[in-house]
């Protein structure tokens, strides 16, 4: 069975060939080892040092020098948007006092995990909110050097 002993950061992925293409949610993205299967279902180990966070994008090297590229699966999120900075920033107060992974949009949106209370909760401090399918790639928290797990 072939073994995927490295990640390279997605950032650094520009002219590498992909042989193949792992769909994973959010909570499948966080590994050191296990069985995985790519999408077309070549199956190899996952077998890296430490455990790391698998980004959209980022590549897994086999031992023979081939990459698979790690893709973010979509899943059934929430999109939480306010119609002033002070609102918004509210409102990520109380996301973040549940202690809940959340992902900053580039347009100042947020995404959490769909979470019916949290829904209501949202909506009841006067955001907007979309239930949508879409990937979920939250911050990984301050105290990750490099604020990306396998950054090097």
């Amino acid at each position: 069975m072939k073994r995927a002993i490295d990640i390279i950061p997605a950032k650094e992925c520009d002219g590498v060939t992909f042989i193949a293409t792992i769909t994973l949610a959010y909570d499948d993205r966080h590994r050191r080892r296990i069985k995985m299967s790519a999408d077309d279902g070549v199956t190899f180990l996952l077998d890296l040092a430490e455990a790391a966070h698998l980004a959209d994008g980022d590549g897994l090297k086999l031992e023979d020098g081939d990459v698979i590229r790690v893709k973010a699966a979509a899943e059934d999120v929430l999109d939480i948007h306010c119609l002033t900075p002070a609102e918004m920033a509210r409102i990520a107060w109380h996301i973040g006092n549940r202690h809940t992974p959340v992902q900053v949009l580039t347009d100042g949106r947020l995404r959490i995990a769909y979470d019916h209370v949290l829904e209501h909760m949202a909506q009841g401090l006067e955001a907007e909110t979309d239930r949508i399918q879409a990937p979920f790639s939250p911050e990984h928290g301050a105290y990750v050097e490099g604020g990306h797990a396998h950054d090097r």
